[in-house]
């Protein structure tokens, strides 16, 4: 299968960047759908795609006869069989547990047609964790999109030992008809580049603030007006989630045994409590229901 043979992406987890890449297919051209156990994170996805089209044709970036098209090509269900069965390319963004993605996994390769690539969003897991609980091992790899995924035009595109040359250059090219710079990661490593970059910039922010050396306000204050960076390390965490920081972490730490990889007492702290930056209100920053 080549790039213009991929018309239908399904999206597997309508979450905040479910259904963001959704969108973004969407308003790509191609025909998407985007699935979930939860019904009420669909309808949130739904809401939030009506809204945001909305929003662009009063500002006049698209027309509504534009924005009639993408909601015409974006389809919202609970069922997996429906969203999947006809898929080209399946993107997996649902919760970041192993043995959950290698579950879904091994159903979608019952469902999906021979051809289908198997994609996991994920910026830890590598697929080749995953590929042995298919039959297409060569057809499953990460595509990691940045969040928010409608503004960032970065895609790290990991390609393990076991996926093909075949499959990589399918998804270049489907990374640039989503109107996205893929960049190739040529073998897997945790975290690929960016994350691993972030993670040494926010372990040693954490350690900071746990040190007491330095107030959160003022290490990103510090990070932003000294590396010029768009946002603070703790701004960052609160907006990609600090129940994925600790959840990565713990994950790694599981693996390694090393005490050093464990989440700081300040993610833990934050974690316990439920706070996990934009999507309850509350981190290191508190914010305002809209």
């Amino acid at each position: 299968m080549n790039a213009n043979q991929a018309n239908t992406i399904c999206v597997v987890g309508a979450g905040n960047m479910g259904h963001q890449i959704a969108l973004q297919s969407a308003l790509s051209g191609f025909e998407t759908y985007c699935t979930d156990v939860n019904q009420a994170m669909l309808e949130k996805a739904e809401s939030f795609a009506e809204n945001w089209l909305s929003e662009r044709v009063q500002k006049e970036k698209i027309t509504e006869g534009e924005a009639q098209a993408v909601k015409a090509r974006l389809h919202f269900t609970e069922d997996l069989q429906e969203a999947a069965c006809r898929a080209d390319l399946v993107i997996e963004a649902i919760v970041e547990l192993l043995d959950v993605k290698r579950d879904l996994f091994k159903r979608l390769d019952t469902i999906c047609p021979p051809h289908c690539i198997l994609a996991t969003n994920s910026s830890y897991i590598v697929s080749s964790r995953i590929a042995d609980a298919t039959s297409r091992p060569d057809k499953v790899l990460n595509i990691h999109f940045f969040n928010p995924v409608l503004v960032m035009k970065l895609v790290e595109v990991v390609k393990g030992a076991h996926v093909s040359e075949e499959t990589i250059k399918t998804v270049f090219d489907v990374c640039n008809r989503l109107n996205k710079t893929p960049v190739l990661i040529k073998k897997e490593i945790y975290g690929f580049v960016v994350n691993r970059v972030f993670s040494a910039i926010t372990k040693e922010a954490c350690y900071l603030l746990d040190q007491d050396v330095a107030s959160i306000e003022d290490i990103d204050l510090a990070v932003k007006n000294g590396l010029g960076h768009p946002m603070g390390p703790f701004a960052l965490l609160d907006l990609t989630g600090i129940d994925l920081e600790y959840n990565v972490l713990m994950a790694k730490y599981q693996d390694t045994g090393d005490i050093a990889d464990k989440p700081s007492p300040a993610v833990v702290e934050h974690y316990a409590r439920g706070e996990f930056g934009r999507k309850t209100g509350k981190g290191f920053y508190e914010y305002k229901s809209k």
